[in-house]
């Protein structure tokens, strides 16, 4: 980057990582609007069963992401990026195609292949191909506009489904098309000569179970009773795989969760911290959706609008805000904790406003800018804190395994919604959506607790070697790796 040329070339790598992660996250809630449509379209549909169009993608996503970092990490970083690209474009085709809610949701496995291949691949290029000084912005602009794409969903999904649903699926094609061409043209290609070994599959094989029976679990237990047998069944089988999970974890040479990326204190932290943090911001923007459309009634395209102004509020937090905070601060994971009690904040504020007479001005719009401030401001924190354990060969993994948390944490909170939402009274909705606007503020409150206990210390750097030591060894030789180029990043942040 000391040359204007550089610099450019760095900013259109950085435009295209980031253009692809918004494509992705953008697609995993700009279904939120089409669900009346969809239903409309096939009658008897319910919200439960609609709810797999969401879980669905986001079961396999988090299950692919760790394997498709290996993979990055092996055969070529920008080869799996391009790849991943390809095939989410490809099943954005199917989806707009499927003629029945059973097919839909198949396809959404096939684009939530190929987005759980392109981000891990996104992050280990953008950390590979950004110089440390420029890193903290350039992470700020690729998680940014990643929750930036989460949270236009609606928005965008409002203004298609008035032409037709399927369109919310058939708008990432030419969105798609160009990545691939610009990707192959202004991305360089990197890889870790080091990695070696086929990732675990059958390891990605049993956290998508494990997940998927825990979320099937939560939906439907309102009907089966939370103490019935198929439900506490169905946790019991979930621990069961989660425990083989992580059995094969401790065995396999490329498992899906590094158990020695994990003793780190910031990367588990960020980790858990995620799944908290996700599982409230999932609830909390469905619950958005469903409360604008079902009790105030508004259009798709109205709930949409009344949405917007929280996501305008994200990247001027993430890219001004949180990096000055997090250098004024000494920490990312300071930002991170701050971030979490604004989410918090902010529902509080609509829990205590919260009407059935439309108001939106004066009670919905200030817990809304409130709550996209602290977006912007914890998730590039989460993510910087994360990345502080990182060294350069560990870039695919780790991003795969801090982005398998996110979605892991968006499946909890969005099955444990609509467990609540599944039995709104039309006599007095209230009390079901004031039920699910406490679950998101003990989501968030939680995820500042654990950001509070392990993400506030000074950030460590581990070499590769002390990644393959024992926790003693590690510990013990952890300031002699103090100078990595991801701890640089986050104290220059």
């Amino acid at each position: 980057m000391s040359t204007p040329p550089d610099s450019r070339r760095v900013t259109a790598v950085v435009g295209v990582l980031a253009l692809a992660v918004f494509m992705s996250s953008l697609d995993l809630f700009i279904v939120n609007l089409a669900f009346p449509y969809i239903s409309r379209q096939y009658p008897g549909t319910s919200l439960s069963s609609l709810s797999w169009v969401l879980n669905g993608y986001t079961i396999v996503f988090a299950a692919v992401l760790v394997p498709a970092g290996r993979w990055a990490d092996r055969i070529g970083r920008r080869r799996l990026f391009v790849a991943g690209l390809a095939g989410f474009t490809a099943g954005s085709v199917l989806c707009g195609l499927a003629p029945g809610v059973g097919l839909l949701i198949a396809a959404r496995v096939v684009q939530a292949a190929g987005a759980g291949a392109m981000v891990p691949a996104s992050l280990s290029l953008l950390l590979a191909a950004v110089p440390a000084s420029g890193r903290p912005k350039a992470l700020g602009t690729w998680s940014a506009l990643g929750a930036l794409g989460a949270a236009l969903g609606p928005v965008i999904g409002g203004s298609l489904v008035q032409v037709n649903w399927r369109w919310v699926f058939w708008i990432n094609v030419p969105v798609g098309v160009a990545a691939v061409v610009l990707a192959l043209r202004v991305v360089p290609e990197s890889r870790d000569a080091s990695s070696r070994g086929r990732p675990d599959v059958v390891g990605a094989l049993l956290l998508a179970a494990s997940v998927g029976l825990v979320a099937y679990a939560l939906v439907e237990a309102p009907d089966w009773g939370w103490g019935s047998a198929g439900f506490l069944g169905l946790l019991a089988l979930s621990v069961v795989c989660g425990f083989a999970m992580v059995m094969r974890s401790r065995r396999h040479h490329s498992p899906v969760l590094e158990l020695e990326l994990l003793r780190s204190r910031t990367f588990s932290g960020a980790f858990a911290a995620s799944i908290l943090y996700y599982a409230g911001f999932g609830a909390f923007v469905l619950s958005a959706v469903e409360f604008l459309t079902g009790v105030w009634h508004y259009s798709a395209v109205d709930a949409g609008l009344a949405i917007a102004p929280g996501p305008l509020m994200v990247l001027p937090f993430a890219r001004v805000v949180a990096p000055r905070l997090a250098a004024f601060l000494g920490g990312a994971g300071r930002v991170a904790v701050i971030g979490c009690l604004v989410n918090g904040l902010a529902q509080l504020l609509w829990l205590a406003q919260i009407q059935a007479a439309p108001d939106y001005a004066t009670h919905l719009l200030p817990a809304q800018l409130l709550g996209g401030a602290g977006v912007g401001l914890t998730i590039p924190s989460l993510l910087g804190a994360g990345s502080a354990s990182l060294t350069p060969g560990r870039f695919g993994t780790g991003s795969g395994i801090l982005n398998t948390g996110r979605q892991v944490g968006t499946v909890l909170g969005v099955a444990g919604l609509v467990a609540i939402l599944s039995r709104v009274s039309p006599a007095d909705p209230l009390v079901a959506y004031r039920h699910g606007v406490v679950l998101i503020i003990g989501f968030f409150i939680a995820a500042a607790v654990v950001s509070a206990v392990l993400l506030t210390g000074r950030p460590v750097v581990a070499s590769d070697a002390e990644l393959a030591a024992s926790a003693v060894l590690a510990s013990a030789s952890a300031d002699g790796a103090a100078e990595g180029p991801l701890r640089a990043a986050v104290q220059d942040g």
